[in-house]
């Protein structure tokens, strides 16, 4: 895709940015004109995205931040805030997705959900809208949240539990910031060929190297949602060209929640 200046002088935090759907966000964001900033645990895939990012011409850093954490949640936007003097733009994109029923969950594993899913982007959220009301500016979020929030398989039960609570609160704190001019918007993804995805795969379900190809066979259009698709979107939604909406949890995905037959 061609720049366009969708993002220009913003600064933009992408929480769970080092790989996958968040990796593409920031490669988006800075592609758009954005000085960006992503989170991640670990260091290596961190900083290796910040250089290939810088490389192309951007301005971008790498906070190291366990999103579990809400005072690292928070801290990642101090740190942002710090360096950048502001963030316009935050994009919650960290996620847990192993797996538990309702008969099989740990609280161990319950609360591993709702620190990541939930609690990490609340803080992230807090700490955000903090620095857009204190300047008295205008701001946009886009939570990455998964099409499995309407109910989601038998297997996801605490992953869909966190996961239904941040469409919740996305549309909660998008009502509460409507007249700050901080607009807030979740979205939906459905199933994406990311490197988190490979691992779950093989790890969970006993996946072989084919295992794109048969789940895309599966699929109405025939292949996997794309990290560089979804992140094309994002930018869109934090930018000043999806005007006024707010609160709203947008589906993204080819199947049809809801439709039968």
């Amino acid at each position: 895709m061609a720049p366009t200046g969708l993002l220009d002088g913003k600064v933009v935090l992408v929480n769970g940015g080092t790989q996958g759907v968040g990796a593409a966000i920031a490669r988006a964001a800075v592609r758009e004109g954005a000085a960006v900033a992503v989170t991640g645990r670990r260091t290596e895939p961190g900083e290796a995205l910040v250089a290939e990012l810088t490389a192309a011409g951007g301005r971008a850093m790498f906070v190291q931040a366990d999103l579990a954490d809400a005072e690292q949640a928070k801290g990642s936007v101090a740190e942002v805030v710090d360096d950048y003097g502001r963030i316009d733009c935050l994009v919650n994109s960290a996620g847990l997705t192993s797996r538990g029923t309702l008969l099989d969950t740990t609280p161990e594993l319950f609360d591993a959900h709702i620190a990541v899913n939930l609690k990490g982007p609340f803080f992230a959220m807090q700490a955000a809208v903090a620095d857009m009301v204190a300047r008295k500016a205008p701001g946009t979020i886009v939570n990455i949240i998964t099409s499995s929030a309407h109910g989601g398989q038998p297997f996801l039960a605490p992953y869909v539990a966190a996961k239904a609570g941040l469409v919740g609160l996305t549309r909660n704190a998008a009502h509460a910031h409507r007249f700050d001019r901080v607009r807030i918007n979740g979205l939906n993804i459905g199933w994406t060929a990311t490197e988190g995805e490979d691992a779950t795969q093989r790890a969970f379900h006993g996946a072989g190297d084919d295992w794109r190809e048969e789940a895309a066979a599966g699929l109405p259009m025939g292949r996997l949602g794309q990290p560089d698709e979804i992140a094309d979107f994002v930018v869109f939604l934090l930018s000043d060209r999806s005007g006024v909406v707010t609160g709203s949890v947008i589906d993204w995905d080819q199947n049809v929640l809801g439709g039968l037959g």
